[in-house]
Formats: structure tokens, sequence, C-alpha cells
């Protein structure tokens, strides 16, 4: 479904929007800002749909549109695996530039009143450059909305941590302990996730390099930093992608010198035969959407589910556990752990399918 599209000379909307595989999608334009709304709800089959909202300059409107769209599919697979009972959606603010005070709230408030009108089928939390506090300017005109500022909050540190689990099973996969004393890890992006998470894993002992294109931001975090070039040709036991997704790819596999990716960013491989570019290079893959699952566990867990921390770090533990069970998977299968992950993702899916079809048939 297309609901109020504004098309642009040149803008191929239609041929994206027809090899698309989710459910609906909302394309609206913003006059008072210039800006392109894209929703786009790939799955509701395990519940209402749920995903960030990135607001990012974009070098051409239909480059916003493919990213909401790549990103609510890898959202469907992240509920999915985690075990939530929610679809996958993703939402982005193509922007001509970032907008600051009065006439930023407006925009938000504007994207809130499309999203409320999609009457819950879609709700949305933070991502690239939407903070709490924008959060905050979104529910003023929506209901649905997670990780505000009196809310779950900001699930970067949700994030973090999952990946922090998810390295440790990474690490006992390849060294038969989960322990990160000795270890390397080369964390590239210190933004909101990342610089968290370089902290969380010097704090296990490990030794943590950090790499971001503001060298500022890098040196920050007080961990010893790699030049942006210098990224794929540094030795160590564990990158970790935490910035941009699709740097995973034909061009920069050949390149790496680690052991193990396992990172926070979304969309790492560029196609999906990059899994087995790395396999193929003896590279241990922990599944992006497996590991960066902890923002939607602390979010639900803490604002749908009433989780008390406790609580919250037993939710993000269970990635470390599924990621054990993936690698081992992969192992017997003779597969990838991104074939092994996208495996239980099918299974959940088709699990609830078969159920709704049981209900229906009972209820006929």
């Amino acid at each position: 479904m297309l609901c109020g599209s504004v098309y642009g000379a040149g803008v191929d909307f239609e041929d994206l929007l027809a090899q698309w595989d989710g459910e609906h999608a909302v394309v609206r334009h913003d006059p008072e800002s210039g800006a392109w709304m894209f929703v786009c709800v790939h799955s509701t089959v395990l519940g209402p749909a749920g995903g960030g909202t990135r607001m990012r300059v974009y070098p051409a409107p239909a480059d916003g549109l493919a990213d909401a769209m790549r990103l609510s599919g890898a959202m469907t697979s992240k509920m999915a695996a985690a075990g939530v009972d929610r679809g996958g959606g993703k939402a982005v603010l193509a922007v001509p530039e970032l907008p600051a005070g009065e006439s930023r709230k407006q925009l938000l408030r504007r994207y809130g009143e499309l999203v409320a009108s999609l009457g819950g089928s879609y709700r949305t939390a933070g991502d690239m450059n939407i903070s709490p506090d924008d959060l905050d300017v979104v529910a003023e005109t929506c209901p649905w909305v997670y990780g505000t500022t009196s809310g779950g909050g900001n699930s970067g540190r949700g994030t973090a941590r999952g990946c922090l689990h998810a390295i440790r099973a990474t690490t006992e996969h390849l060294f038969g302990t989960p322990e990160l004393s000795g270890r390397s890890v080369l964390v590239q992006g210190a933004g909101a996730v990342g610089a968290i998470l370089a902290g969380e894993l010097a704090e296990a002992g490990a030794r943590v390099l950090v790499s971001d294109v503001d060298e500022e931001r890098a040196a920050a975090t007080g961990c010893e930093t790699v030049a942006p070039e210098r990224v794929l040709g540094t030795e160590v036991d564990v990158y970790s992608p935490c910035a941009v997704g699709g740097t995973l790819n034909a061009d920069s596999i050949p390149l790496l010198t680690c052991r193990a990716v396992a990172g926070c960013a979304n969309n790492q491989l560029a196609e999906p035969d990059d899994a087995e570019r790395l396999r193929e290079r003896g590279i241990l893959y922990a599944p992006d959407y497996i590991v960066n699952a902890g923002g939607i566990i602390q979010l639900i867990g803490l604002e749908d589910e009433g989780w008390d921390e406790a609580q919250l770090e037993e939710g993000l533990a269970k990635i470390g556990a599924t990621l054990r069970a993936l690698f081992a998977e992969a192992e017997t299968a003779g597969i990838t752990p991104a074939e092994a992950a996208e495996r239980l993702v099918q299974r959940r899916l088709a699990g609830e399918l078969q159920s709704q079809a049981a209900r229906r048939d009972r209820t006929a």
C-alpha cells in the first residue's frame, strides 16, 4: 500500500515498492521541511511492527526508502530471533539537512501524527540521529513510542550490553572460554552504542581498539585508536562493526585480519554471499540481528513487561545463549551462522502462522 506519496522527478519509488516483500509502506513528503517520511512495516505475523526511526541526509529520497525497507526486514528477523511478540518495521526521515531547534520539533510532531495514523501497527523508537529527547517530542502526537526519557530510555546501553554477551559467546566458541581478558576487540564506530561497548569491553579486561571517522569521538573513549583506513588490516581477535551497514563485502572481506566479526551495526553484509566469503576465510560471523537485539529487548522488557534491571540482564544474556546454539547448529549442518540464524527466524514465523491457522480452524 502506498499512502500520501508525492513523487519527485526521476525518483523511482515504484520499482522499489514492487520488489519489496513487506506488508505495507507509507511515503509522505513534508513540504514545510523538505523531508521525506518513510514508514515500512515488513511483518506483523508475530505482533505489531516495532523498529527505530532514522534521521539522515541521503543522496536521493529513494535511498531513504530503500534503507527503511532493508532495515524493516532486518527488524522482522531480529524480533523473531529474539523471541519477542513483535513484527518488524522501520522509519526513515530523509532530510535535506539535519534540522535543529523548533523546526526539528515541528518535523518530529508531524512525524508522530503520521505514525499515530497507523493505529499501532507500527511502534517506533530511536535510531541514527534520534535521541530520547527527540522521542519525547514524537510522543506529543503519538502514543506508540518506545525509548522516551520517561520510558525505557536510550536503547544504546541494551544494544551494547547485548553485544558484550555476543562477543563473549563468540570468543568462547573460538577459544573455549568467554573470558575477555587478553582478547583484542576493534570497535568500529564510537557513537551512542560503540562508545558504551568500548567501555564495557575495557571493563571486562579486553584490549580495546576504537576507530571512528570523527577522531575526537574515538579518542574520547580513552581506548587505543585506529585510523579508519587501517581498520580492516588491524590484526585483532574480534572486529566489531558498530556504525553503518554494508561494510562487509567482496572487496573488504579479503582484507580482514580478525578471527571473528561480532558487532552492533545493522545489515553488515552487503549481500548474502558475504557470509560464505567470511566462512571461507575462516572468520566466524555472529549474525548482526542476533548480536544487536539488546535494544529491543531493553525497551520491550522495561516498558511492556515491567522488568527490573536484573530481569533485563537475564534477557540480554539470552543473546549469548542464542549465538552458542547457532554456532553449534552451523557446525553440525555445515552451513554459515547466518544461514542458521535465518532458519531460526523461519521456524519462529512458520510456527506462529501454524498457530494462527489452528486458532482460525477452532473458531470456524
